[in-house]
Order: C-alpha cells, then structure tokens, then sequence
C-alpha cells in the first residue's frame, strides 16, 4: 500500500508498522521527518517530483512510504459492554470516509463497520484525509450490513439510523449503552433494508434553503451528540 502526505507519514513513523521503501522528493527537508527515518534504520530512495507524482495519485508533500496494506479488524474483537460504533452505509467519497474516521479517532469511537462490497476501502485518499489517524483507528469489514445490525441487536445494541425522513431530532434520542450509529449514502442515504432494521431513525433539523448535509459534515454532528449524551 502507498501513502502519502507529510502528516499520514510522520504517523507511520512515530509507529511500528513496517514501511517497506521510502521515497523523498529531491530537495525534501524536513528535518523531523527525516530524523524519524534515521532513527528506524531506512534506506531513502530521492525521486525528481515528476517521479514523485508517477507515484502518487494525489499532493504527496515529498514523501511516499510504502506499507502493508491496512489490517481490518473482527468484529468480536469489539463487542463489549457500554460501546460506541459507527456504521457506513456504502459511501462512494475517500475524502467523506477519511474525514469521517478522523472524527471517530478525535471522539473515541471503539470501531467503525464497513461492508465488504461497494463500499470505500482504507487507501491512500482516506490515509491522508484521515492525517493517519485511520492507523489509530478500528475498522471492521464485513459481509453483510443487515446481518451484523441483527447480531449487534442480539449483544445489547440500539440502532441509530441518520435519515432525512427521520421521525426523531438527533437531540431527542438517549444514546446510553451500546450504540451503533448508521451513515447512509452520500446520494441515496441508508439502504432500504438497513432503515427498515434500525431502532431509531433521527434527523439533524435544517434551518436554511439546504435540505441536506455533507455525509462527513452530518456524521460529525451525530458522534458527538452521542458523545455529550453519554457523558
């Protein structure tokens, strides 16, 4: 896996996930960067920038590190008492799925469940949008949604849908014990089956001409209610 970006990788640094090539642009000069390179032993292969872009399909910053690639977790390994999860619904945007997981990683949400198929992976857009905190954060892949919403129901969960049709404000809702928070689609929402499977369907109430949030933008809005709630 390649990842890139002067905060992604100064996170892999400071850890201990194996990077396998570093590459820097000619000239690159940051100075604490390069100090983490040395104190791990690596080799730096120096790239011209047009070289450097070949490699990387977005702003690199000079560095690109080449690492296995992301570790997704089980979901047993998460279940447990007085849990927070988050749950995406088929997002199509990196930038939406790495915004959403730095917000996670920030408000202490023990996991985040993605379904297996057309759905956003961890790459090298969601590293970067994420600055690396996707390394810091656990995310579970799996191959049904609907399935793990009713297993999650079967160890104490709630279900929490975000809908525009929502018949609750997302203030009303007490969001004590297991939680599991669904963010559908960034066109189309949650899926049908899944809305048809959750608890609670809540709304974020819009107050201007905008009859809709950024999928990012809302899920924010909805973690740390949750958060406040449950302090």
């Amino acid at each position: 896996m390649i990842i890139y970006g002067k905060n992604s990788c100064k996170v892999v640094l400071e850890s201990n996930i194996e990077v396998s090539k570093i590459y820097l642009q000619e000239g690159f000069s940051e100075k604490e960067i390069i100090s983490l390179i040395e104190n791990k032993n690596l080799k730096i292969n120096y790239l011209p920038k047009n070289k450097m872009n070949d490699l990387a399909d977005g702003v690199h910053q000079g560095i690109i590190l080449s690492i296995p690639n992301y570790k997704y977790m089980d979901l047993d390994e998460v279940l447990g008492e007085n849990k927070f999860v988050v749950m995406l619904d088929h997002l199509e945007d990196p930038h939406n799925f790495g915004a959403i997981v730095r917000t996670c990683e920030a408000s202490g949400v023990d996991a985040i469940i993605i379904p297996s198929d057309r759905e956003i992976e961890v790459n090298p857009t969601v590293v970067k949008t994420s600055v690396g905190t996707v390394f810091q954060t656990k995310i579970i892949k799996v191959v049904n949604l609907v399935d793990t919403i009713n297993y999650l129901k079967e160890n104490g969960y709630w279900i929490v849908g975000t809908s525009l049709e929502g018949n609750l404000d997302y203030r009303e809702v007490d969001y004590s014990g297991n939680i599991c928070l669904i963010v559908g689609n960034e066109g189309k929402g949650m899926s049908k089956l899944v809305t048809k499977n959750c608890d609670y369907l809540t709304k974020i109430p819009m107050y201007g001409e905008t009859n809709s949030l950024n999928a990012s933008v809302a899920a924010g809005i909805m973690i740390y209610e949750v958060i406040r709630n449950r302090k």
